[in-house]
């Protein structure tokens, strides 16, 4: 089969990928480009754990083709971080112990840094909707949605 020639936007960087025409987005951003932080937790798009933005729309990358790519700009928990310096959203996590095992964290990061652009100032019944389509086996949430709400305030207390 031929391969597509992809070329796109990730984490800021022009970037450029051949991938089979039925693979997905997140394999091509996992074997193709080594950004291993999505994780496939279920390849149907129930969990979340593969979430990152498609021209800033919230997507399961498990159910995207790596060739819809094209042209497109991608964010993934990779580009969260400023370089060395965490993202607060990063920051909270850590110190509300707001993760576990790790696997859905990522996709967690991603949805919650996707709605905080789009409001600053959520409600936790706003953020826990937001949030529905990852899941997450360990902690119970609650930690999360402290860390979450948390760092909403900081970030609006600096702008």
């Amino acid at each position: 089969m031929n391969k597509i020639h992809v070329s796109t936007t990730v984490n800021g960087d022009d970037t450029e990928f051949l991938c089979d025409p039925r693979e997905t987005l997140l394999d091509c951003l996992r074997d193709k480009l080594n950004l291993t932080g999505a994780k496939e937790g279920c390849g149907t798009g129930d969990c979340g754990a593969c979430s990152v933005t498609l021209d800033d729309r919230l997507v399961c990358s498990c159910l995207v083709l790596g060739a819809e790519a094209e042209g497109k700009k991608i964010q993934t928990v990779e580009g969260i971080a400023n370089g060395d310096q965490l993202h607060p959203l990063q920051k909270k996590f850590i110190e509300y112990a707001a993760l576990q095992c790790g696997i859905c964290t990522p996709g967690i990061l991603v949805a919650t840094k996707s709605l905080l652009e789009k409001n600053p100032n959520p409600t936790e019944t706003e953020v826990r909707y937001w949030l529905a389509g990852n899941l997450c086996r360990c902690t119970g949430y609650d930690k999360i949605i402290r860390a979450i709400m948390d760092t909403a305030a900081d970030m609006r207390e600096a702008h």
